[in-house]
């Protein structure tokens, strides 16, 4: 892929987007794992058969988990391929030779890995309303006029969203870790901070557990530190049937670009200072 100087910066950026877009799509762990995804939905299928009268739940439930822990997957895999990839291939090293900036080279590599991300989730969602699409069908009416929610309830399309936007941020620290850390352990870091930020939430309360001041106020600021990832997480409200506020998606939209907004500034610092020479 050619870089050129000329043009406006976000229309390099665009360059570099596309071109990892094209470099994500042709690797075949990204396939194997969006297949593997796809093969769990449909493997849900015939768990929810062996569970009367809660099929379409546990089609729905399977789905969206299947969406979002290989999603994860997907995001820290492609995250963390940011700078490791290129260095191992030497191929960094004419990059930031060219005329291009290295945050327009984060920011473009960013764009394009969140639209591999999109392409990803695109595929297993649907994959999940063919399975919901083909179970009502084999559905009597007045079995399905029993049920708390329909198949194809378009408030799936919610909780997906909401997925994607916390694979935005996942990806988004994948990205921060890579800037200055080898895979392997841009990957643990990762992993360790998804894990921390589903349980963040619990942070806020930590008050109520130990007297002791100085660790109130340090449970307080991780609180405001780490991903708060609950912000993302509606699949068993949507699965039963419960509505999510426009106000709720908002927030958690908002909340999501003000925190890649913050990850990416601090990736383009550290990728700026770091020697490749």
């Amino acid at each position: 892929c050619r870089l050129g100087s000329d043009g406006p910066a976000m229309k390099t950026i665009a360059r570099i987007a596309l071109n990892a877009f094209r470099e994500s799509v042709r690797d075949k762990v990204l396939y194997n794992l969006v297949a593997f995804a796809v093969l769990m939905i449909g493997a849900s299928l015939l768990i929810g058969q062996l569970t009367a009268g809660q099929e379409v739940k546990i089609i729905k439930d399977l789905g969206l988990a299947s969406v979002s822990v290989f999603g994860t997957f997907i995001a820290i895999f492609i995250g963390i391929g940011l700078v490791s990839k290129e260095v191992e291939r030497r191929s960094v090293y004419a990059l930031v030779a060219k005329p291009i900036s290295r945050a327009q080279l984060v920011l473009g590599k960013y764009a394009g890995l969140a639209l591999t991300l999109a392409v990803n989730v695109a595929v297993m969602t649907l994959a999940i309303y063919a399975v919901l699409a083909w179970w009502q069908a084999q559905t009597p009416p007045d079995v399905r006029a029993g049920w708390e929610a329909p198949a194809l309830d378009p408030a799936l399309l919610t909780a997906i969203g909401l997925i994607y936007l916390e694979l935005l941020v996942i990806v988004a620290i994948a990205i921060v870790f890579s800037c200055f850390s080898s895979a392997l352990l841009s990957a643990a870091f990762t992993f360790g901070l998804v894990i921390a930020g589903h349980f963040s939430q619990d942070l806020r309360n930590f008050n109520q557990v130990v007297d002791s001041p100085a660790a109130q106020a340090v449970a307080r600021a991780l609180y405001y530190l780490l991903p708060n990832l609950s912000f993302f997480d509606v699949k068993a409200r949507v699965v039963h049937g419960e509505a999510v506020g426009a106000g709720e998606i908002g927030l958690a939209a908002a909340y999501a670009c003000v925190y890649v907004s913050a990850l990416l500034t601090l990736a383009v610092w550290v990728f700026s200072r770091r020697d490749f020479k």
